[in-house]
């Protein structure tokens, strides 16, 4: 029996699990950031033109479900396909398989363009979905892989700043190029080969430590506990993102102008929210799950009780601030417990739990609704359920830094 020391114990000391002595630029980093917002265009480009969609495409049969599923499938095949992407990433190589899926995003993303059939564009979208799992999974894990302590943090801290920014601009550049044709906004998925060139000559594979006694199986072990966590914060991340213009037409607001500013302002409180990480990551998960659970606890149950805009405004800041540091202080706990050599299954078992909890908020709130009376109530539901989390968080045990320094080995067969 051989006894090799645990991720969680590495990083007790600071280094990163199968870290080799060489680290990433900073324009590397910018272009795993870069790539990381992809899979946002994916889910928010074509938002502005569905109306328009529908329209076009009224005399297909099943167009009032084949429509919004060129924006939904797409999600949806990110969290079933993130886990094996990690797996092939791990057995091929993490910049091959990048590289790969860049530019096969970029083909079937701008497909629909020559196309005249809904349902042969739908399927596209589930290629692009496939595309966008394999992307996602490589940028976050190479980022796990180039950098180390804070440099980590920092970037991946950033790319949850990056992609709720990018998600705004990506919303704005849809509205004008759907504005002028339906086709359009199809021809920015291009804009994938102009970052895989430069991915292609500047991205370099991290070695492997080489070791007969290294278990190559999936990380269940590592990765369960953030992954469950993280299913419920997915859906705590994505109630604003989907109900906020409905609580907000609720207090008499109707006007999309001002429904997308209110919308901007909460998004701003998200990328702060995950900006502050880089300042305050340096206390772990053990202190910050907590503060990130309470201000969304604090910010759905503000929005539960409302009576006016400005009301919902208020919780809808506390709630999103909560939702931006929730994100990294999630990936890191899960990223700083896997080794090098299962980093990219593990990562991809992230994801996928992320991905599945956005794309089962909606029907999450619809439930609570239904069974509450209404969408505040459902939401405020949220909130106690996100208080929980918090108090649970703060006590649990394997989340502190004092767990990894104490668990320092694993036996391995």
């Amino acid at each position: 029996m051989a006894i090799l020391p645990t991720p969680t114990g590495l990083i007790a000391n600071g280094a990163a699990p199968g870290a080799s002595e060489r680290s990433g630029t900073t324009f590397q980093g910018i272009l795993l950031l870069i790539g990381s917002c992809l899979p946002v265009l994916g889910a928010v480009l074509l938002a502005p033109s569905l109306p328009n969609l529908m329209q076009i495409f009224a005399a297909t049969p099943g167009v009032a479900v084949l429509v919004p599923m060129m924006l939904t499938v797409p999600a949806l095949m990110v969290a079933i396909v993130a886990p094996m992407a990690g797996a092939v990433a791990d057995k091929v190589g993490r910049k091959q398989v990048l590289v790969v899926a860049m530019v096969a995003y970029a083909v079937l993303g701008v497909a629909p363009f020559f196309m005249d059939s809904l349902e042969a564009i739908v399927v596209t979208r589930v290629g692009v979905g496939i595309c966008e799992g394999f992307i996602m999974t490589c940028c976050t894990t190479l980022l796990g892989d180039y950098y180390s302590a804070q440099r980590r943090n920092k970037y991946l801290s950033l790319q949850t700043v990056v992609t709720t920014i990018s998600a705004t601009v990506f919303l704005a550049a849809g509205g004008a190029l759907g504005s002028l044709s339906w086709r359009a906004p199809f021809w920015l998925y291009a804009i994938s080969i102009l970052i895989a060139v430069p991915m292609m000559f500047v991205l370099w594979e991290p070695v492997k430590q080489p070791t007969k006694h290294l278990r190559q199986a999936v990380p269940w072990t590592q990765i369960i506990r953030p992954a469950l966590v993280t299913l419920f914060g997915g859906i705590v991340f994505y109630t604003l993102v989907v109900h906020l213009s409905f609580l907000l037409a609720g207090q008499g607001l109707t006007d999309i102008g001002g429904i997308g500013l209110m919308a901007a302002l909460a998004s701003l409180a998200t990328a702060v929210g995950a900006f502050s990480f880089r300042a305050i990551g340096k206390f772990g998960p053990h202190r910050l799950m907590p503060v990130a659970f309470g201000l969304s606890a604090v910010g759905f149950i503000v929005i539960w009780f409302a009576g006016s805009v400005p009301a919902v405004m208020t919780g809808a800041m506390l709630a999103s601030a909560g939702a931006g540091l929730l994100l990294p202080t999630l990936l890191t706990w899960a990223v700083n417990l896997l080794a090098l050599e299962v980093r990219g299954t593990g990562t991809g078992i992230w994801t996928s739990a992320l991905w599945i909890g956005q794309f089962i908020s909606p029907f999450i709130i619809a439930a609570l609704g239904a069974a509450a009376g209404g969408m505040p109530a459902a939401v405020g539901i949220l909130g106690i359920a996100a208080a929980i989390a918090a108090i649970v968080s703060f006590f649990a045990p394997g989340t502190s830094a004092r767990t990894a320094e104490a668990t320092s080995s694993v036996p391995v067969n």
